[in-house]
C-alpha cells in the first residue's frame, strides 16, 4: 500500500488530497472529512481502504486549514464558512481523479463521509448521478432546508448514525431515510443503539468512541463495496 499527497484538476481550479493505492488495482473510493479538516485520522480511512484493495482519495476541502481536537470553534468556523460551490467542485474533481487513475476498475466510485462528510456525501451523491454507486455516510445528513434535489440519486446508499445525536437527531435522519424510499431510492439509514456523535472515529474527539460498533459498520461498508463497485 502507497499513500501520497496529490494534486489534481478541479473545474479550472487545482485541488489536492491525500490518497493511498493498494498494490493491485482496485475500485475507487472518495473519503470526505470530518469538520477538522484532512486530519490524520482520515488519512488512516484512506489507508484502511487500501489495506482492502480499494484506490482512496480524500480531497482536502479547507485547502490546507486544519483544526485540532481542541480547536472546536476552529472547527466550526471552517466547516461554515467552506465555499459550497467549492466544495462540490473539488469533490467533483477528486472523482475525476479516481475515474482516470490508471489503478482504479470500474466507470464509477464509492463514497464514504464522516459528519459533515456523511452529509457532503450525500449531496455529492445526488449531484453525480450514476458517476457513484455506493455512499456510506456517517452520521451526518443534509437534513431539512439543506436537502439538496434527490432526482439523478441512484447510488446505493448505506448510512450510519448515533442515537444520542444533537448534531443529526435519528428522529430526523429517519424522516429523511422514509422520504428518499418513497422516492424510490436505495437507502437504508441505521441507527446504532447507546452511540453518540463520531462513534468511529478512533482518535475518540468527542469521548464517543465504541469499537465494536465501528467495527461492525466498517465491515458493512466494506461489504458494500464490494458489491456494489466490483459487480
Amino acid at each position: 500500500m502507497n499513500g501520497e499527497m496529490v494534486n489534481f484538476q478541479a473545474g479550472d481550479s487545482t485541488a489536492g488530497g491525500y490518497l493511498a493505492t493498494p498494490a493491485e488495482p482496485g475500485a475507487g473510493v472518495m473519503v470526505v472529512q470530518e469538520w477538522w479538516g484532512l486530519a490524520p485520522q482520515i488519512k488512516a480511512v484512506c489507508d484502511r481502504l487500501a489495506a482492502n484493495g480499494f484506490v482512496a482519495l480524500a480531497p482536502d476541502l479547507y485547502h490546507g486549514e486544519l483544526a485540532q481536537h481542541s480547536e472546536m470553534d476552529k472547527a466550526g468556523e471552517l466547516m461554515s464558512t467552506l465555499p459550497p460551490e467549492r466544495a462540490t467542485r473539488d469533490m467533483s474533481g477528486a472523482i475525476d481523479y479516481l475515474l482516470d487513475h490508471p489503478n482504479v476498475e470500474g466507470s464509477s466510485v464509492g463514497v464514504v463521509g464522516f459528519c459533515m462528510g456523511g452529509m457532503l456525501t450525500l449531496l455529492i451523491a445526488a449531484s453525480e448521478g450514476k458517476r457513484i454507486a455506493a455512499a456510506a455516510p456517517f452520521y451526518g445528513a443534509p437534513l431539512g432546508e439543506n436537502e439538496p434535489d434527490w432526482t439523478e440519486l441512484t447510488a446505493r446508499v448505506e448510512g450510519h448514525f448515533a442515537s444520542v445525536d444533537d448534531f443529526f437527531p435519528p428522529d430526523s435522519v429517519a424522516e429523511l431515510e422514509k422520504k428518499l424510499r418513497d422516492k424510490g431510492k436505495n437507502v437504508t439509514f441505521i441507527v446504532y443503539p447507546q452511540t453518540g456523535h463520531a462513534f468511529a472515529n478512533e482518535d475518540d474527539p468527542l469521548g464517543t468512541y465504541n469499537e465494536e460498533i465501528a467495527e461492525t459498520a466498517w465491515s458493512r461498508v466494506i461489504e458494500m463495496f464490494e458489491t456494489e463497485l466490483n459487480s
